[in-house]
């Protein structure tokens, strides 16, 4: 069977270096991308803000805490999307077979690549190159033979490394990596296999498949692949679109009767408590809205559908949209917007 080359790519601290590249007074220095507010988090971690602790997806204030000298920038993602593009026009030139997987990542099949390059070393090192002479950022790059190994080895030598898994070196890399390194499994799963005395892949890969299916369900299946370095999963340029969606967090908690013009601005699905339980309604109309007017009326309806105490609060409300049909069937669909 023939060997897959997969690369990963991952931007270092994509955000803050976009901001430190454009603005050279910022270089050096701990920079967070984060909106300032209680309820923020932060977007970006300039490596200087990541050794006082600073990391992605923390609460603005406690990076405050940690980092008080820290500059801090709201986001500017247009100017990230452009970025991206750009970052997305040099992966072109070497293979058509690239899934994003968001603004700073993305996976790369160059089993056969456009530029004749004879190892996917070499295509990666070469990536990495281009980025950083035409667009003055640097990328950190995992190549192994599929998507979940080269995701793990490009985060090996970040920032701005580059680790290879070879296929005869799967099982000496694989093995002794504590199993909170394989690709969902958090917390509560790590836990429950440290219950089953699972803590290296070594461990998970002695567990027979029938265990793993009992404990886990599919997941169990999945779990068993992994720990023998299998993935399958194809490298899916230009995924379609299955759903979208749209929300946004209120300054100060609110009550239920007063989300209705941010439902109509955002025209639900989602409704979030300050206590982080989510609530979630759903309709499926025989056609799809055919105006913003019907959407709008739909989602106040499942607004009305939450029975909660009249007291309680809410911090997030989100709308969506899911459920789209291929093109080919787009013919025998009523237009959503007329």
């Amino acid at each position: 069977m023939r060997v897959r080359k997969i690369v990963h790519i991952d931007m270092d601290a994509f955000y803050a270096s976009v901001e430190q590249r454009d603005d050279p007074q910022l270089r050096g220095k701990p920079v967070v991308v984060a909106w300032r507010g209680n309820r923020s988090v932060v977007c970006a971690a300039s490596y200087e803000a990541r050794r006082f602790g600073v990391r992605s997806a923390m609460p603005a204030v406690r990076a405050e805490r940690l980092c008080p000298n820290a500059v801090f920038l709201p986001p500017d993602f247009l100017r990230y999307r452009v970025v991206s593009r750009q970052v997305h026009e040099i992966f072109k030139r070497h293979t058509d077979l690239i899934e994003p997987l968001s603004l700073d990542e993305a996976y790369l099949d160059v089993s056969d690549n456009k530029t004749g390059l004879p190892t996917a070393t070499q295509v990666a090192r070469t990536i990495r190159q281009q980025i950083r002479e035409e667009l003055n950022l640097t990328a950190s790059a995992g190549v192994a033979p599929n998507k979940f190994l080269a995701k793990i080895a490009s985060d090996w030598r970040k920032p701005d490394g580059l680790f290879v898994i070879q296929p005869d070196e799967v099982d000496s890399f694989l093995l002794p990596l504590p199993v909170g390194r394989l690709p969902g499994v958090g917390k509560v799963t790590e836990e429950k296999l440290k219950g089953l005395s699972v803590q290296t892949v070594a461990d998970l890969q002695k567990m027979d498949l029938s265990m793993l299916e009992g404990c886990f369900g599919r997941y169990g299946i999945r779990l068993f692949e992994l720990a023998r370095g299998i993935d399958k999963s194809e490298v899916i340029p230009d995924r379609p679109t299955q759903s979208v969606s749209a929300e946004d967090t209120f300054e100060h908690d609110v009550p239920l009767t007063e989300i209705e013009p941010m439902i109509r601005r955002l025209a639900e699905k989602t409704l979030k408590t300050s206590e982080f339980k989510i609530l979630t309604r759903s309709y499926t109309p025989t056609s799809p809205p055919s105006s913003c007017e019907e959407f709008t009326n739909i989602a106040m309806s499942l607004r009305d559908r939450v029975a909660l105490n009249p007291k309680q609060r809410f911090r997030l409300v989100g709308v969506g949209l899911s459920n789209f049909r291929d093109p080919e069937d787009a013919a025998v669909q009523p237009a959503l917007f007329e």
